[in-house]
């Protein structure tokens, strides 16, 4: 039997740094000596002494005693749970953002700087613009008209259509496709395997045949969006697809044409929204949601994992909920009876309380009987 070792990628060493800075460059407190070091996080369970942990729930709290942490960020409620670690707590409003915050900060110092310049097996069409501070990695293919910003990197094999935009600092990882007339913002991310601007789906129907009604709109993306990998994003039929600004997509989620994202929108992997829905601002999309074609969704919206969103949301708050599938004729039966439902309910209730009553009622009354009744 072939035996297995761990080996250990080469790489920069990981940087270091005291406490001290990053209290003071990210704000909180934290007990114990502010002079050791620390080189980036690790779970509670596995942290070392040269590693940063978090609490984010209350059932982690107990794994903080036995963790190896260097210091573990906490809020200031359990930070009052967890006086005996006193010497190791980070407190601060938001441990979660505070790791994020602060990860990003480890990650900006080894990551690597690329070098502006274009690859010499890259093919760059007839009028492209490209800042001289921009980075096209090997066959990277640019159409005609193509406007690159300065600092944009486009990793090799990505092909950016005609007349596409690419705003400040935008990645494009290896092998993501643009088709023509897309804009991306300032600081995008769009990862490997991403297609943005495909055709969006639309057919006439000529008897038993199809027929293709041309995708004539772009795609429009603002700035600080990330797509995940092998996201898809259908350019409109007569109008632009609009992705708002700060918007976040997971892997592997289909968006269709003429669809509008608001500001900060985030959504989980396997959401499929149809076309011309039009989603808010600061809403959460659980994974694997369904959303209908021409609904809207107000702001704040939070739709759970799963959930078939059928008819718009008009008002903030948590939706949840699917049917399963079924004959269409069952289906609407099926439906009518769920809408039903709590009218039936309340009518089940009324019955029974009203048969307790009765049955309350006759087992006080006195039992009548046939013995005639005895003298005085």
């Amino acid at each position: 039997m072939a035996s297995h070792r761990t080996v250990t990628p080469a790489g920069p060493p990981a940087p270091t740094c005291a406490l001290q800075e990053l209290v003071d460059r990210f704000g909180g407190s934290c007990g114990g000596d502010l002079q050791r070091v620390v080189c980036g996080f690790a779970p509670l369970e596995t942290a070392t002494d040269l590693q940063l942990a978090f609490v984010t729930a209350a059932r982690y709290r107990s794994v903080v005693a036995a963790s190896g942490a260097s210091a573990v960020l906490v809020t200031a409620k359990d930070a009052e749970l967890l006086t005996s670690q006193a010497e190791r707590l980070w407190v601060c409003k938001d441990p979660y953002l505070q790791f994020a915050r602060i990860a990003q900060y480890f990650e900006s110092l080894v990551a690597t700087v690329a070098r502006p310049g274009i690859d010499p097996t890259a093919v760059i069409g007839v009028d492209a613009r490209i800042d001289g501070t921009a980075t096209l990695g090997a066959h990277v293919v640019i159409g005609a008209q193509v406007l690159i910003a300065a600092g944009v990197r486009i990793g090799a094999g990505c092909q950016i259509g005609e007349g596409s935009h690419l705003g400040r600092d935008t990645v494009i990882h290896p092998r993501a496709t643009i088709y023509p007339r897309c804009t991306l913002g300032e600081r995008c991310i769009v990862h490997s395997g991403a297609v943005i601007g495909a055709d969006g789906f639309g057919f006439a129907k000529d008897g038993a045949h199809w027929v293709k009604i041309p995708q004539v709109g772009g795609v429009l993306i603002g700035d600080d969006v990330e797509i995940g990998a092998n996201t898809t994003i259908d350019r409109g039929a007569l109008d632009d697809t609009v992705i708002g600004n700060g918007v976040k997509l997971d892997n592997q989620i289909q968006i269709g044409h003429n669809v509008r994202v608001g500001d900060d929108t985030i959504m989980a992997a396997f959401v499929g929204i149809a076309g011309s829905a039009m989603i808010g601002q600061r809403c959460m999309i659980g994974g694997a949601a369904r959303i209908m074609g021409h609904v809207t969704i107000a702001d704040d919206v939070v739709v759970s994992t799963q959930t078939f969103v059928s008819r718009s949301i008009s008002k903030p708050g948590q939706y949840t909920g699917y049917y399963p599938m079924a004959e269409h004729a069952a289906f609407e039966k099926s439906a009518a009876v769920l809408r039903r439902l709590d009218g039936l309910r309340e009518r089940v209730r009324r019955l029974e309380t009203s048969t307790r009553n009765v049955a309350t009622d006759i087992d006080s009354s006195p039992v009548p009987t046939n013995e005639p009744e005895r003298p005085a």
